[in-house]
């Protein structure tokens, strides 16, 4: 239980400090968040990638005059259920319809509470940063009254607008090399995502979901970032930790996907039995993260850069898979069963992989009835023809930049 006056206060200081905040880059995601009405507009995303600054854009700009509230204030660490009631008095008194809520999640019945707000005509925009939570209880308590938005570290786009740089070569590796959260940008210091690897797998994994064995989802996670782009199976990763059943290791990925620190992308199947059956491809929500804390101490660009080309299919897209035939595309797009994109990723095209690329491409583009795909490289522009299909090779800092 917290005090009326406690409320208040941590109301007063939060708004204060939003007042003198720094406004930082504005988000592209900025443009693309809809004005609310009868819904609540959900902002999702891994820790530290700037959904509180996006809050404090989306304030700045559009609602001035809203109620803001950070439930992941040390201040507010006993609020339960029983203490909004309370709020609703703050809330009253500061006679604004519209709230903003950051990192609701953590309090138990939020989405009771939420609804009730959304009943009362209040406009609401929440951010959490774990999928699984958000998805599942405004599935069952909201049906119908939420809009969802994801937030992920700065895209290339926004790499080089915060840094001043051009599209080319040398701001690509800089990219590849730091990835795109907003504090690292800032200050170069490697321990900021050393801790926010941390303080995902303890606060957002462990404690929330009661896992006891701390120590081997460490290094069950540290063995992921450090084999990005690489095939996974729960039964391999079972037998190389001695983790006592399959379903275990499905749970400890499950959470971690959730979590939005890693990706894991399926074999493309019409069959969903097959899809769930066969290896998946890992990938990490951020390449400045995987430089950090991976234990490769090969560079590997091939396989990070991979993942760079995966981000930002992900930013743009939610089904994306990997087709393995006789040959193996990296990614295909998917969107109401046709193919959407056909995308290889290959660091540097040489007599050594060329055909081993192309035919990659060419194979999923025949099996889908598509006519043409992409190459992305690092620096190379080219036109490949094959079976009547076309591949267009592109650097990768003009396929990034769109």
């Amino acid at each position: 239980m917290i005090l009326q006056s406690a409320i208040n206060q941590v109301i007063e200081t939060q708004k204060a400090n939003l007042s003198q905040k720094d406004p930082g880059l504005e988000r592209d995601a900025l443009a693309t968040l809809p004005d609310l009405s009868a819904f609540a507009l959900i902002v999702s995303g891994i820790r530290r990638c700037g959904k509180s600054t996006l809050l404090f854009q989306l304030l700045k700009e559009r609602y001035p005059d809203a109620l803001y509230l950070n439930f992941e204030d040390p201040r507010l660490y006993e609020f339960g259920p029983t203490d909004f009631g309370r709020l609703d008095e703050s809330i009253k008194a500061s006679g604004t319809n519209m709230l903003f809520f950051d990192e609701i999640q953590i309090v138990p019945e939020w989405e009771r509470y939420v609804r009730q707000k959304l009943d009362e005509d209040y406009k609401l925009v929440i951010t959490g940063s774990n999928a699984s939570l958000l998805s599942r209880e405004l599935g069952t308590r909201l049906t119908g009254r939420h809009i969802t938005k994801e937030l992920f570290p700065f895209s290339y786009h926004e790499f080089c607008a915060f840094k001043e740089l051009s599209y080319d070569k040398p701001s690509l590796l800089s990219y590849l090399e730091s990835g795109g959260f907003p504090e690292y940008l800032k200050q170069g210091i490697p321990e900021i995502l050393n801790q926010l690897f941390e303080d995902i797998l303890i606060r957002d994994i462990a404690v929330r979901y009661g896992v006891r064995d701390v120590k081997t989802l460490q290094r069950l996670a540290f063995y992921l970032i450090s084999n990005v782009a690489k095939l996974i199976t729960g039964n391999r990763l079972k037998t190389l930790f001695e983790i006592g059943s399959t379903s275990t290791v499905m749970e400890y990925l499950s959470h971690l996907e959730y979590s939005y620190l890693l990706q894991f992308v399926p074999k493309f199947s019409y069959s969903l039995r097959k899809q769930l059956a066969n290896p998946r491809k890992v990938y990490a929500i951020d390449t400045g993260l995987i430089n950090v804390n991976s234990g490769s101490f090969s560079e590997d660009n091939g396989r990070k850069f991979e993942n760079l080309v995966y981000l930002h299919l992900r930013q743009k897209y939610r089904e994306i898979y990997y087709f393995a035939e006789k040959n193996e595309c990296d990614f295909v797009i998917i969107n109401n069963g046709r193919l959407v994109e056909a995308v290889q990723v290959c660091f540097e095209l040489d007599p050594d992989n060329i055909n081993r690329e192309l035919d990659g491409v060419v194979e999923a583009l025949t099996f889908f009835n598509a006519d043409e795909g992409f190459i992305v490289t690092l620096d190379q522009t080219d036109r490949l023809e094959k079976n009547g299909k076309i591949v267009h090779v592109l650097p990768a800092y003009h396929y990034l930049s769109k």
